[in-house]
């Protein structure tokens, strides 16, 4: 088979449209490399794809013409039958649940109980086949809200008395009660995925060790009973207390110090209580935090990647898992857990209290498109994710030169293998005590864009991904729990892609700076979405406030960064903006008058970052750079005890009025 073959055989788009206008055909060595880094497909001969029922819908799955009838298949859950039949037999199915005979199609039984199950199939010629078989809720959850707003912060930036240089979840409660103040449903947040305890200097949220464990960086580490104040040292906390960039290094020498004297002591002398509640948290977090802890002791014992390592800690291993556990490693394992433990009754205290204070979303999170392929999920899931392959973006307006995030991310087939799990412990993890959570780069869930390691963005290609499956772990996850999905759909988006994700019930995410017309002029509220979140910008955008000086536009000249906007296009931008405000009689143009116009929309979520109520001019992050701007660094001007005298309170509550919870 010759490599185009192959390449079509696993779903890569080998030539492509990018979002200039210009046709890509991918280089001949790069496509080598993108084919040599994917699993096989799995052979199929009956089903091309993983079957999906949405509950109360009819469903009939057609079979290859391959198959020789009569056709026998079977639902499983673990070893019970949830039902069987045959097709092709005009004397009709058996089974308790009886699909509809037909020729090379099963028409499936409408009571099949919502669930993930193993789909059997055996044909006349005795060949068999096992695919997965998902009964979904028709649509995710859609929340039981009309309309409301978010606070956006980034959490690493919030300044108090009390924290260690770095926002921390105590922090958080302060923001919960400080939205709560302000008529907020609840707070937006940058990733809260692992990240390398040992490479604190590599700080993007977006770039993660793990997106199934939280940063113990945001840890209060004063709460923790066993603290004690000699544990830090003042003039050092002092230090990385003043500037206004983050010192991520310094933070993390206190922190980790304070929180291996704060579990020797835990592991010498534990409460009753504590220890009941870390052993609940290990059974919560099961298989995978003992894999995560084993995994973070070898790292450290190893310091290279893990495809360096001994081979035989090359692969996950229950056995070998148990032995480090027994071996000299325990305390070191332990540690992680409870660290991991520590973390996440500190996050659920801040749920609890947004849901005290009556907030209909409480916690809405990001959660990064990729992970890096050195760290434990993609030791974690060798099948499921590519290392080799790094996730990125074609060459478009904004990116001329297209985008390469580093990342290594989920790919077809190995998830088929796995029956998806990998992907619906992602979103668990993510759902856990969050009532909202966007998927960055939601358009990866139809198709990848993927570029070999050393070659140039452009030199990527499109890799198709199983996206009715996706969604239908999608729609299980967020029904169970209770939490919206909103898909972050910017970019080069594939026809009829937002209609799929609409009538599964993903949400959209509309950027007021994306949202105009051919001749700039910005779309009215009526061309916004009802299930949508709407922003005026987005971490990786200009603030408001820098939007209107031009400091971005400043900014990027400086860097060597082409901003793919002139001064003149940026006049004609406000002069639109002044334009579309008039027309529903707002006569200003600060961020109140934004907020109030995009409140009108029918959109249901609305968010206000705080950087833009407290006039900041620098973006959090700009894409391209690594150390020529301080991306994910910079630390809000003011202490959190001072933010909301800082805010026009009245203001935004004007402004929000439509939509804001009612304050108690």
């Amino acid at each position: 088979m010759d490599l185009y073959s192959k390449a079509s055989e696993l779903g890569i788009q080998t030539e492509f449209i990018d979002g200039q206008g210009h046709l890509h055909v991918t280089d001949t060595a790069a496509l080598n490399i993108i084919v040599e880094a994917m699993p096989a497909p799995l052979s199929r001969r009956f089903l091309g794809e993983p079957v999906v029922i949405r509950s109360g819908r009819p469903a009939r799955t057609e079979l290859g013409q391959a198959a020789t009838l009569p056709l026998r298949w079977k639902i499983l859950a673990g070893v019970k039958v949830i039902a069987e039949g045959k097709t092709g037999d005009r004397k009709g199915d058996t089974g308790d649940r009886k699909g509809d005979t037909g020729a090379h199609a099963i028409s499936w039984p409408a009571d099949l109980p919502e669930g993930s199950y193993r789909l059997q199939l055996s044909d006349a010629s005795a060949f068999t086949e096992e695919a997965p078989l998902m009964v979904t809720p028709p649509r995710a959850y859609g929340g039981d809200f009309d309309r409301g707003w978010l606070l956006a912060v980034q959490l690493y930036g919030v300044r108090s008395a009390r924290n260690w240089g770095i926002g921390d979840f105590t922090d958080l409660e302060g923001l919960i009660e400080l939205a709560g103040h302000l008529g907020a449903d609840g707070v937006g947040l940058n990733p809260l995925h692992a990240l390398f305890d040992d490479r604190p200097a590599d700080c993007s949220p977006y770039s993660p060790n793990s997106r199934l464990f939280l940063n113990p960086l945001y840890i209060d580490v004063e709460r923790l009973p066993e603290f004690q104040p000699r544990d830090v040292d003042g003039e050092a906390l002092a230090r990385v207390r003043e500037g206004d960039i983050v010192d991520y290094v310094g933070v993390a020498g206190l922190k980790w110090r304070a929180l291996r004297l704060a579990f020797e002591r835990f592991r010498a002398h534990p409460s009753i209580g504590r220890r009941q509640d870390l052993e609940k948290f290990r059974a919560e977090r099961g298989t995978l935090l003992s894999r995560f802890a084993c995994f973070e002791a070898l790292r450290h014992r190893f310091d290279t990647p893990w495809w360096e390592w001994p081979e035989h800690w090359r692969q996950p291993d229950e056995a070998g898992c148990a032995g480090l556990r027994q071996g000299s490693d325990a305390a070191e394992i332990e540690f992680v857990e409870f660290v991991q433990w520590t973390a996440d009754r500190q996050l659920q205290r801040c749920r609890d209290r947004a849901r005290a204070l009556g907030m209909n979303i409480g916690l809405y999170l990001d959660v990064a498109v990729g992970v890096q392929s050195d760290g434990f999920d993609a030791w974690n899931e060798q099948t499921a994710i590519s290392r080799h392959l790094a996730v990125g973006a074609p060459p478009d307006p904004l990116n001329t030169i297209g985008q390469n995030w580093g990342l290594a991310g989920f790919n077809a087939a190995g998830l088929e293998v796995r029956a998806f799990e990998p992907y619906r412990q992602m979103l668990q993890a993510s759902m856990r005590y969050a009532g909202a959570i966007r998927l960055d780069h939601v358009l990866g869930l139809k198709r990848l864009y993927l570029v070999p390691h050393g070659f140039a963005a452009r030199d990527g290609a499109y890799v198709r991904m199983p996206f009715e499956a996706l969604l239908a772990v999608t729609a299980q996850e967020s029904v169970a729990h209770r939490c919206v999905v909103i898909g972050e759909d910017l970019g080069t988006v594939p026809e009829g892609f937002r209609a799929q994700m609409a009538d599964w019930g993903i949400w959209s995410y509309q950027v007021m700076m994306f949202e105009r017309d051919d001749d700039g002029s910005f779309r009215d509220v009526d061309r916004y979405l009802p299930n949508a979140l709407v922003t005026f910008n987005t971490h990786d955008l200009s603030s408001y406030a820098g939007w209107r000086s031009f400091s971005d536009l400043k900014l990027k000249r400086s860097l060597g960064i082409d901003p793919g906007e002139s001064d003149d296009a940026r006049w004609h931008a406000l002069t639109m903006l002044t334009d579309i405000l008039r027309r529903h009689a707002i006569d200003r143009h600060d961020l109140y008058a934004v907020a109030g116009f995009l409140s009108r929309t029918r959109s249901r979520l609305l968010t206000i970052s705080l950087e833009d109520l407290l006039g900041v001019i620098d973006q959090p992050n700009i894409p391209g750079t690594v150390n020529e701007h301080p991306n994910w660094r910079q630390r809000l001007p003011l202490p959190i005890d001072e933010i909301a005298a800082a805010i026009d309170a009245a203001a935004l509550r004007r402004a929000t009025a439509e939509r804001a919870r009612a304050v108690v």
